[in-house]
């Protein structure tokens, strides 16, 4: 839950370009990785949605790298 709000924190500093494209993504890709986190907490075989969430995890780190190279961030640091 915590990485969710940090990128909708960080995201409002983006670019307006960056903002709505790669800030969206960023921001859905966040929100998708709480779903599987919850589910595996609830269930008594992980594995399954940890695979999900492992999946989902890649996506989000293949965006975060596009967004550092399109310097979309204004401090890298700042996630």
């Amino acid at each position: 839950m915590d990485v969710a709000v940090r990128f909708e924190k960080v995201v409002a500093g983006f670019s307006r370009y960056h903002k709505y494209t790669l800030g969206t993504e960023l921001r859905n890709k966040s929100r998708e990785i709480v779903a599987p986190i919850v589910k595996a907490n609830a269930v008594h075989d992980k594995q399954d949605q940890l695979l999900v969430l492992r999946e989902r995890l890649d996506e989000l780190l293949i965006i975060l790298r596009i967004a550092k190279e399109t310097r979309a961030f204004k401090y890298f640091k700042s996630i």
